[in-house]
């Protein structure tokens, strides 16, 4: 069974045991469709931890766990990675991938010229950002019109990319 990186916890938020939940890109709904997570970090021993309330906070959740009731608590979590089972993760449906899947995939133009790999999916108000590594970096948008297929199975995204982009 394989794990899947869902995010990083940060500081604490309140006094009720909240703690932000940076990085991720599943809903407060995903979260609790997953429920059990696995809190990982360096120097300490693994957790699991069950989600009893996630929330949207700008551009961050918080997050609260069960036995995690005051601030001291939530700040032992602090700078520790949430990981849950791929298995246990929630369909993101027809059409739509995980971050966690798109990073990696070789990158090419509607040519087949190969600009690269996916190393990060950047997010931003509208559109991600994908930072496609290869003989230099590019920063294309993942909006429609650039992002023309991907291909999961084959570990492939095919991209129009837009007049000028590898000129900057």
């Amino acid at each position: 069974m394989s794990s899947v990186r869902i995010g990083r916890l940060g500081r604490t938020h309140g006094v009720q045991g909240e703690v932000n939940l940076d990085g991720t890109s599943l809903t407060p709904l995903e979260l609790h469709a997953i429920k059990r997570f696995v809190w990982r970090c360096a120097g300490a021993a693994e957790r699991v931890l069950t989600l009893v309330a996630a929330r949207p906070a700008l551009t961050r959740m918080l997050v609260r766990f069960e036995g995690i009731t005051v601030c001291e608590q939530a700040a032992e979590l602090t700078n520790g990675e949430l990981w849950a089972a791929r298995e246990a993760l929630p369909d993101p449906g027809s059409g739509t991938a995980y971050t966690f899947q798109l990073v990696g995939l070789r990158v090419e133009t509607e040519e087949g010229r190969v600009l690269g790999v996916i190393a990060e999916v950047i997010s931003t108000g509208a559109h991600p950002v994908y930072a496609v590594r290869g003989a230099r970096e590019l920063l294309v948008p993942g909006a429609p019109g650039v992002v023309k297929r991907v291909d999961l199975e084959a570990g492939l995204m095919v991209v129009a990319l837009p007049a000028g982009l590898e000129a900057l």
